[in-house]
Order: C-alpha cells, then structure tokens, then sequence
C-alpha cells in the first residue's frame, strides 16, 4: 500500500529543501495522535507514505472523491471552496500538526467538500479510509478528537461567513446612497443563500445516503428541513446479519446553530454505536460527550435502537423523544409501553425510556419528529398523533417508502398554504412477512 501510494503522488513531489524530520516525532505533535503510545506512532510512521507537494500543487479538488486524508508535517495547505470561479474564497489554512481531508472519508460516497493546494512546500504523511478504520478501531477515542476538530471547523466557517458579510455590509453602507446600499443587501443576501446551500449539501451529507438492506426488514426514511438546514438527523445501520441500528434525533431551535449541534450530536452517536453496548449505554455516552461540547446551551431528544429481523424485536433508549409507533398488518396502531425520558445535553443523568417492542409480520415500526404531528392548518387545526395513526391505517399493506410517502402527503394536506415551521423527519421500518 506504502509503494502504491507514494507512486501516485511521485509525479508532484519535488526534493525537499529543508531537513527532513523523524515522522514518529512529528506525529507525536499532532494532537489527534498525541495520546498513542509510541510503538503506535513509529508503526505509524514506518507504514503511513510520505508524500511532499510544490507550491501550487493539489491535494484534492472540490466535489471529487477520495479516501485519503492527509496529516501535515511541515509546510502550509490552503482550503479552497468554488475555486476557479467568481465564487472563489480562502476558507483556511492548515499547518505543521494538522490534518486535512477528513470529510471524504465520513461522506458514505468520499466527496471532497473543498480544494486543498499547497502554499509552500509541503510534506504529509499519507493516511487511507482502511488505516483510520483500523487505528480507531484499536483506538476508538480518537474519533472524539476528530469531532472536536471538526466542529470547531463548522463554527468558525459559520463565523467567518457571517464576519465578512457583516464587514461588507458596513463598507457599502458608507460607500453609496440608500438605493445602492438596498442593491448591496440584495447581492449579500443572495451570498448568504449560496453559504446555506453548502451548508445544507453539508448537512445532508451526514446522513445515509443510501439505507442498509437487511433481509426480511424494509426501510424508508425523509428530512424536510423548516429552514435551508436544521436540527432533526436520522440513521440505520447494518450491525450484523440479524440486527439493525436504528436512530432518530431532534435538536431544539432551527437554522444554522442547530444544524452544527445536529452534526456534532451525529458524530458522538456514530463513534459510540460503533463501540457497541446497549441502547441506554450508548445514550448515556453520548450525553456525557455533549455535555463536555454544549456552550450553546442546546438539547436534543433521541430514540436510539436496535431491531432483530428474526423476533421483530426493537429494544431501544428514548431521551425525551415522541414514543414511536407501532402497527399490525392491517395497519391497527398497537400499544407501546412508555415512562418518563429526559432530553440529552443538559443534565449529567437524564432520565431515559428503555423498552422493547415487538413489530409484528407484516406491521410497522414508525420514528419521528415532532415536526409531523405538531402541522398546523390554515383554521389553526393541529395534524397531531390521531392524523398520524388515521394515515397509518390507511396504509396497510405497504412498503416502507409508501407509507413514508402517504404520511408526508398527508401533512402537506392539512398544512395546505400555512407555511411550514419545524423541520419533519420520519424513518420507517416494515417486518416482511
């Protein structure tokens, strides 16, 4: 892999100008890897390949796909979006101790989300998708320090944005009359669109682009976000032949802010699911992960849990979340047993709902936010539980997609010309017969 690798980049490597250093020692600096013990980081640095790039070289280019991400020994990388275009701007720059190129490999199909180029002579080592995998799988506690670097990432792009907008603003302001300063608002605010489109491809990116296909289990899933991007997210994962991971999240307040803590919410949920446990056992982790991260002072409810295909058995953890729904085949809403479940990134013990469910052959499990029931009609009439379960009886028999199409049409319905005002997710689970 070393040889292979080192001879795709051989034709941008240039000779080195200035003294090379021990790549053990230089990974030592990163903080990722400051915690691996040394036999850890020679092994490293005797497989990893060394890669070193000219000025003006490229790393990646935007929107292509990888699955290597760089970790910089020496030199200096420039983050590019739009670059080529009229749209073209300076995102960041990254030095000795810092890695790049990370996101294509948490992009299901390893887009790269912007063009990273040399500024100066620079020198990497070289890490694939297969390494991280390996490495985190023996070391899983460093996926939390590449979800405290990529959320301070997402916040400080964010910022940045809203800095040179605001920057700009003030600039025309001064510079021109009240019609030029309405035309400066105008070319701004269609600046601003464009941020939260990307923000928004972001966003989406995070989520399954394609749900796992398990014998016997149908699955269908949708987000429709209130704003360009918000705080609801949902998942399912494959854990073996017999068992699927299913997950639902809501994050109070909409927009940009949540959207951050919907990612960073994701990421903690995805590393400690990964390290297995109970449904409780992977809230609880994940709740005292976002309490160390929460100065925002934002919460979110979530249902996390794992169905057997075999059984019909969901056993799941529910952190303030709606209790799903479950019906028979003939679409007959069935009970579900409830107790009381506190959301997740305010108090260091919040009370979960821990309970199993047995879906039926031929029924249905349902997950979602409360974006679906809380639709309110033009005359004030909320679409509420009893539309959802009215829906549902109506949908039997029904692949999962198909109901997932029947519950949104019949929101929309009730809405008609009322605008929407929180974001709606469902996932659907049907048990084949």
């Amino acid at each position: 892999m070393k040889d292979s690798l080192t001879s795709s980049f051989a034709h941008m490597a240039e000779p080195p100008t200035y003294p090379l250093l021990n790549p053990s020692l230089a990974l030592a600096q990163v903080p990722l890897f400051a915690a691996l013990p040394p036999h850890e980081l020679e092994a490293l640095a005797t497989t990893l390949p060394t890669v070193t790039f000219p000025a003006g070289a490229h790393l990646a280019h935007e929107g292509e796909r990888g699955d290597q991400f760089y970790l910089i020994l020496d030199g200096q990388l420039e983050v590019m979006k739009a670059e080529g275009t009229s749209d073209e701007r300076l995102v960041g720059l990254r030095g000795p101790s810092e890695y790049i190129g990370e996101m294509s490999l948490f992009n299901p199909d390893g887009e790269r989300t912007a063009s990273v180029r040399a500024r100066l002579t620079t020198r990497v080592l070289v890490m694939t998708r297969a390494d991280l995998d390996q490495l985190l799988h023996r070391y899983p506690r460093l996926a939390y320090e590449m979800v405290r670097v990529l959320s301070q990432r997402l916040t400080h792009a964010h910022n940045h944005a809203l800095h040179d907008l605001q920057v700009k603003n003030r600039e025309l302001t001064q510079a021109y009359e009240a019609l030029q300063a309405a035309q400066a608002q105008i070319i701004e605010k269609e600046k601003l669109e464009r941020e939260l489109q990307v923000a928004a491809s972001i966003q989406l990116s995070i989520l399954p682009r394609a749900l796992p296909q398990l014998a016997g289990v149908d699955l269908a899933a949708h987000m429709t976000p209130a704003r360009s991007v918000g705080g609801d997210f949902y998942d399912a994962f494959r854990l073996d032949d017999d068992h699927l991971g299913l997950v639902i999240g809501d994050v109070t307040d909409k927009g940009v802010p949540a959207a951050i803590f919907m990612a960073r919410t994701h990421a903690f949920w995805r590393a400690e699911a990964t390290r297995g446990g109970s449904p409780r056992e992977v809230l609880e982790r994940v709740n005292a992960q976002l309490l160390e991260t929460n100065a925002e002072g934002l919460f979110v409810t979530m249902i996390y849990g794992i169905l057997n295909r075999r059984s019909g058995e969901f056993a799941y953890a529910r952190a303030g979340h709606d209790s799903p729904l479950l019906c028979a085949a003939d679409g007959t809403s069935l009970a579900v047993p409830f107790s009381a479940g506190e959301p997740m990134g305010v108090l260091p013990a919040p009370a979960l709902d821990e309970q199993t469910v047995v879906i039926p052959a031929g029924g249905l499990l349902v997950l979602y936010t409360d974006g679906l029931t809380e639709v309110w009609d033009a005359e004030h009439h909320q679409f509420g539980e009893e539309g959802l379960r009215a829906t549902l009886r109506g949908c039997a028999p029904a692949k999962a997609q198909a109901v997932c199409d029947q519950l949104l049409h019949a929101v929309e319905d009730h809405r008609g010309s009322a605008p929407q005002t929180d974001d709606v997710t469902l996932l659907v689970a049907c048990l084949l017969r």
